[in-house]
């Protein structure tokens, strides 16, 4: 599971300074800039990572978070771009199979035929437990 830091990113009059990677990775095996609150900027870093010397603006404000706090993983799921782009495409995935009318149809009619309500459920229950997954990939519960 990625442990999560928060940093505050520094900026000169050249250039935005933010957290160095180790050299050599392939995108799967990056740090994951989540988003920033209050000039904190917070990412995931995959658990055998171990991040190299930073500059020591960075290293001085740089802090594993541990635990994340309720309220903190829930604002941090409402500002990151990943995470609103896994629940976009947990709507797509259900699109592909539902519309939107087939979806009120089926909630209108499932005590009518709830075999079909039940087939239609484990579908959406599949879609959000793949988002749930990508979201603990991220180290987020």
């Amino acid at each position: 599971m990625p442990r999560i830091f928060s940093y505050r990113k520094v900026t000169d009059k050249f250039t935005t300074h933010c957290l160095r990677e180790p050299d050599g990775l392939g995108d799967e095996m990056r740090i994951t800039e989540l988003c920033t609150i209050n000039d904190r900027t917070y990412v995931a870093v995959p658990d055998f990572m171990e991040l190299p010397e930073q500059p020591e603006a960075i290293a001085t404000t740089l802090k594993e978070e541990g635990v994340l706090t309720d309220e903190l993983v829930r604002e941090i799921k409402k500002r990151s771009t990943h995470i609103k782009l896994i629940n976009q495409r947990v709507v797509e995935m259900i699109r592909k199979r539902f519309s939107l009318d087939d979806e009120l149809k089926m909630l209108r009619r499932s005590a009518k035929d709830p075999d079909a309500f039940k087939a239609y459920d484990e579908y959406v229950e599949k879609c959000i437990a793949w988002g749930k997954g990508k979201k603990a990939e991220l180290g987020l519960r």
